[in-house]
């Protein structure tokens, strides 16, 4: 049975799409079968950190409105064989989606045998985001530590807690997790960034994962080459610990200090 996971967050433009391309990167180079589906109709993007937006003929929509089938629509990575993309329209509104085809979609992948399917919400709490979210069995709430990004993602919270399938059928809260993006323990220690434990305790969720702010994220989008695929990268080496948490293990939180100077560094201001 696939497990359902929506990354979400109130404001935009903090990570979501990264973060959504790293996850199913993630879980998939663990052997999982994973579809990642973009539900920002009209501003797609996700296609673009895959790499595969020359590839895409067909669209989330195209499948919900019966122009094509979903194996026509799914781009299966060039990467990682158990991983594929179903990418957003552009020429769409928001209104071209509907409960009842996101949730044949959803079922259809299912019974073709993916574990894990991620899905990339827009910002806010328009249709598309709603959709993202409402079928899902876990969520991933990314958040920038600071105020208006935490602010807003509160709501977001509201939102799972009472407008999801599992809390109008009464069967189970959909898990929360949080993920810290653009992370800087150096702005945490001068006071101008909010620390994990702050979030942490705004939220009142558990931390999946503290990504750290670096350009190798941007790098990485302009190469349309998901952020965790850069072994060399502290960034992919955040979310590769995500993806271990999410599945159950138990890792160190790194990335929420400054490294330690070593002696000669403290002497001579290195």
């Amino acid at each position: 049975m696939a497990e359902i996971i929506v990354v979400t967050s109130g404001k935009g433009g903090v990570g979501k799409t990264t973060t959504s391309a790293s996850l199913a990167c993630g879980l998939a180079q663990r052997g999982k079968r994973v579809a990642v589906i973009d539900f920002d109709i009209g501003l797609r993007n996700l296609d673009l950190i895959m790499g595969c937006e020359r590839r895409v003929v067909y669209d989330f929509v195209n499948v919900i409105q019966g122009d094509c089938t979903l194996r026509q629509a799914l781009i299966k990575d060039k990467r990682i064989d158990t991983l594929c993309v179903l990418a957003a329209s552009q020429t769409r509104d928001k209104d071209a989606l509907s409960d009842a085809g996101v949730r044949r979609v959803l079922d259809e992948l299912a019974a073709d045998g993916f574990e894990y399917i991620i899905c990339d919400s827009p910002a806010g709490i328009e249709k598309g985001a709603h959709l993202a979210m409402y079928f899902a069995d876990r969520a991933v709430v990314v958040v920038n530590p600071e105020v208006s990004s935490v602010r807003d993602s509160d709501r977001i919270l509201g939102l799972l807690a009472s407008k999801t399938q599992r809390a109008e059928r009464g069967n189970g809260a959909v898990k929360e997790h949080l993920l810290l993006t653009r992370y800087s323990p150096r702005r945490v220690a001068s006071g101008e960034m909010m620390s994990v434990d702050d979030v942490r305790e705004i939220l009142g969720l558990d931390v999946v994962g503290v990504v750290p702010e670096s350009p190798d994220v941007l790098s990485a989008s302009n190469a349309g080459t998901p952020v965790i695929l850069n072994g060399d990268s502290d960034v992919s080496g955040a979310y590769q610990d995500a993806v271990a948490r999410l599945l159950g293990e138990t890792v160190p939180m790194r990335f929420t200090q400054e490294p330690r100077k070593g002696f000669f560094a403290r002497m001579f201001g290195g």
